[in-house]
């Protein structure tokens, strides 16, 4: 427990402190925001702000993560490596979409090509590890069975061996675009990203701990309520560092925005989400704790499938969600905190269904 909240702690600390630093340094190269067009005309204002925010979010989680095992002599396990190198990579990949904005001075980065590569490099590279370096117990980090509250019957290990392997990297890959995609969307307003991002990985915190306690082996032996996961106290670990690097970072981000987290943040921070819950077999469980990213994607994908279908008509005055909200008239705080707070209600009924699942497995042994 001193190592979750350790690290918590130092990658809030140097988010907080490190933030206005970097914010400095950007404005002094000039380094600004790029505003859309087409999107609301209010958001025009932000224009210059400074941007790649999410360097700072990196840093201060793998500061946190590191430090917090080291100072109670702790060696992180290859569960939260996996995660960390997932998340680096598709950060490094928005830092490079975000420089070229800046030093092109355009709102558009990264050629798509390009962009879809990298992120399958590093996509690829994750799904395949994460079926290696199994524990004493013949664990791996992940599993290729389907996963909702742990492993379910739907195991894509049926295919065969080379074909199941190719499935279950499709699959990984398709979460790990998923959620860097609905953390890109989710990013439009100041602060609503990170404050749900909170939120999600805070859930976590709790969620790997109560796996870590109720381990199969080690302080359950009982298989329909333990819990066949590898390394999940170095998960709740790492969930501590984002939640605090996000928390830190939240102070210059909220509204009225000092700096932006841009795609080096949100691709990094979607991409340790969908690490977290694929490592920790909860792939299912995370769309309900991270709903309100699930709602804002949805409101996108029905917004252009909707336009294509009906040549022109929209169901929302613009998407994602939060933009349909502001051109109702509602203020900019007004839509973050009703947005938190609806992260805050999934984030809850996750937590709920997690342990409802396990108790009534206990009532039916009892």
């Amino acid at each position: 427990m001193r190592a979750i909240v350790l690290s918590g702690s130092i990658s809030l600390i140097i988010a907080l402190l490190g933030t206005p630093l970097f914010i400095r340094y950007l404005r002094r190269r000039e380094y600004g925001q790029f505003i859309r067009q087409d999107g609301p005309e209010s958001h025009h204002v932000k224009r210059g702000t400074p941007t790649m925010g999410g360097v700072v979010i990196v840093l201060a989680t793998l500061f946190g993560w590191l430090l917090g095992n080291v100072v109670v002599g702790r060696t992180p396990n290859v569960s939260s490596v996996l995660v960390v190198g997932l998340m680096v990579g598709l950060g490094f990949v928005g830092f490079l979409d975000d420089a070229i904005k800046l030093t092109r001075e355009r709102s558009l980065g990264l050629n798509a090509t390009w962009k879809i590569i990298l992120q399958g490099v590093v996509g690829i590279s994750f799904g395949l590890l994460a079926l290696r370096f199994p524990d004493e117990q013949g664990i791996t980090p992940a599993s290729t069975a389907i996963s909702f509250l742990r492993d379910t019957v739907v195991d894509l290990a049926v295919l065969g061996p080379a074909l199941g392997l190719i499935a279950f990297v499709v699959w990984a890959n398709f979460l790990i675009t998923a959620w860097s995609n609905a953390v890109n969307l989710t990013d439009g307003l100041d602060g609503l990203a990170t404050g749900a991002a909170i939120i999600f990985f805070g859930a976590y915190v709790l969620v790997n701990i109560w796996q870590s306690n109720q381990l199969c082996g080690v302080n359950n032996t009982d298989l329909a309520t333990c819990y066949e996961v590898r390394d999940p106290r170095d998960l709740a670990i790492l969930a501590a560092a984002l939640a605090g690097a996000c928390f830190g970072f939240l102070w210059w981000n909220a509204s009225p925005a000092k700096i932006f987290m841009g795609d080096t943040g949100s691709l990094a921070i979607g991409g340790a989400i969908a690490g977290l819950t694929i490592i920790s077999r909860t792939e299912l469980l995370g769309a309900i704790i991270g709903g309100l990213f699930v709602i804002i994607v949805a409101s996108s994908v029905l917004q252009i499938g909707y336009f294509k279908i009906t040549k022109g008509k929209r169901i929302f005055k613009m998407a994602p969600l939060h933009h349909h909200f502001e051109l109702m008239g509602w203020g900019e705080v007004t839509i973050v905190t009703r947005f938190w707070i609806i992260a805050g209600l999934f984030a809850g009924l996750g937590i709920g269904v997690f342990y409802a699942e396990w108790v009534a497995n206990l009532g039916l042994d009892g």
